[in-house]
Order: structure tokens, then C-alpha cells, then sequence
């Protein structure tokens, strides 16, 4: 399975605003929902290009009321997120799965909500092709990390 994750701006309570308007209550009303994070959505889709398509279906909502659509894809990594810009171009053939871990934003955990995220690079693989243990979040004290793939454009904020 592959989970989409919307993480809410912090103006906005990110299940309101996405179940109240009919269109998208009608595109999310298949999935079960999660809330794995403080003002989140998540769903589990069947594939990545199930969940690139969700998102382009909610995209006049994402731009609104959602800060970042983070995705996981199993068959990628179990414990690390992809934006979503960088699994619709693994989905499109642009960039191989196997390519997609060198460079990274670590987000850091506080009551339960995303902060800022820390970008580092990751350049050196181990005799089985998976990428180094990346480096703490260093920014503030923090309660756990989220680790997101992202594309060269988007790294760096």
C-alpha cells in the first residue's frame, strides 16, 4: 500500500476543510483515514500512481488548505516519505526509484506538528545499495524526525 499524507497549514484544520467541500469528500470517501500527525490526513492508496492521481484530483484543495503531501511507497523505502513532486516524477518514469534518497528535508517533531525542515544530502551507499543513515535533526530539540525524499528543485526550500 501507499500512504498519502497532507499535513495542514497551521491556519487551518486540514479533515474540515477537506470533508466539508463535496468534491473532495466525494475523491477521499473510499479510504479510511488517519491522522498521523497534529492537523494531518492520511490515506492508503493502492499504488504511487493511485496517490499521484488523489492528489492531482484534490489539488485545488492542496493549494489552499495543505502545507506540504508527503507519500510513502513500500516498495521505495518503509521509512522514509517522498514529496510529491518527487514520486509523480519516480511515477513518470523520470527518476528511478533506486535514485530517489540523496537529498533529503528532515522535518522535526514538536507536539505532534512539523517544524522547519533541515535539508542534507546523502552521497555514499552501503555494499547493498541503500543509502547512509542520515544525520540527526539538528535545528532545535525536537520529539521525533520525519524524513522526506525530495526532487533537486525542491531541495533547499
Amino acid at each position: 500500500m501507499t500512504v498519502v499524507c497532507l499535513l495542514g497549514e497551521q491556519s487551518t484544520d486540514v479533515q474540515y476543510e477537506l470533508l466539508s467541500r463535496e468534491t473532495a469528500r466525494k475523491a477521499l470517501m473510499t479510504y479510511s483515514f488517519a491522522e498521523p500527525f497534529r492537523n494531518s490526513l492520511a490515506v492508503e492508496t493502492v499504488s504511487l500512481g493511485a496517490a499521484v492521481a488523489l492528489c492531482n484530483d484534490l489539488e485545488w484543495y492542496l493549494a489552499r488548505f495543505v502545507d506540504h503531501t508527503i507519500i510513502r511507497e513500500q516498495s521505495i523505502t518503509s521509512d522514509e516519505w517522498l514529496s510529491r513532486s518527487l514520486a509523480t516524477a519516480v511515477r513518470d518514469e523520470q527518476i528511478p526509484p533506486t535514485e530517489t534518497g540523496e537529498r533529503l528535508a528532515i522535518y522535526g517533531i514538536v507536539d505532534g506538528s512539523p517544524t522547519e525542515p533541515m535539508y542534507v544530502t546523502r552521497r555514499s551507499k552501503d555494499a547493498e545499495g541503500s543509502y547512509e543513515t542520515p544525520p540527526s535533526y539538528d535545528l532545535r530539540q525536537v520529539e521525533e524526525t520525519i524524513i522526506v525524499r525530495v526532487t533537486a528543485n525542491e531541495f533547499g526550500g
